[in-house]
C-alpha cells in the first residue's frame, strides 16, 4: 500500500511540474517496486490516467493561459485512438519485449530532451541581455 502511496505522489508531482507520469513514473514504480508484469502496469497506469487526473494541474496551468484548448481537443481525440491501437497491439506482445521497447523510448524522448535543453543553455549572449538561459552566467 505504502508504494502505491508514493507512486501516486511522485507522479502527481511529475505531472503537475512536467506533464508526465504514467509512462514515466507510474509504470516503473510499478513493474520494479510492485512487481506487476510490463502489461499489467502499463493497463494499471491506463485505469489511473482515465479519470481526470490532471484536473487540478490543468485548472492552475489555465489560471495563467498557459493551456491551448484547441491543441487538447485535437490531440486527446488522436491519442484516444493512439492508445486503443498501443493496446491493442501491445497486447499481442510478450512481457520482455515489451519491456525494452518501453526502456528504449524512455532513453531515446530523455536523450533527446538532455541535448535540446544544453543546447538552448549553450546558445550565446544576446547584446543587452543578461542570459540568453534561464540560468544567469557569470560576466
Amino acid at each position: 500500500m505504502l508504494k502505491f502511496l508514493l507512486t501516486g505522489l511522485v507522479a502527481g508531482i511529475a505531472a503537475g511540474f512536467f506533464g508526465i507520469g504514467g509512462g514515466l513514473i507510474i509504470v516503473p514504480s510499478l513493474v520494479y517496486f510492485a512487481g506487476f508484469s510490463q502489461h499489467k502496469a502499463t493497463g494499471t497506469s491506463l485505469a489511473i490516467l482515465l479519470a481526470p487526473l490532471g484536473l487540478g494541474a490543468v485548472i492552475e496551468y489555465a489560471k495563467k493561459d498557459n493551456v491551448d484548448w484547441r491543441a487538447a481537443a485535437i490531440i486527446g481525440i488522436l491519442l484516444a485512438l493512439g492508445a486503443w491501437i498501443g493496446g491493442k497491439y501491445a497486447n499481442q506482445l510478450k512481457g520482455p519485449p515489451l519491456q525494452l521497447a518501453f526502456g528504449v523510448f524512455a532513453v531515446v524522448m530523455g536523450s533527446y530532451t538532455i541535448w535540446s535543453a544544453m543546447t538552448k543553455l549553450k546558445a550565446p549572449l544576446q547584446p543587452n541581455s543578461q542570459s540568453a538561459s534561464p540560468i544567469a552566467r557569470p560576466k
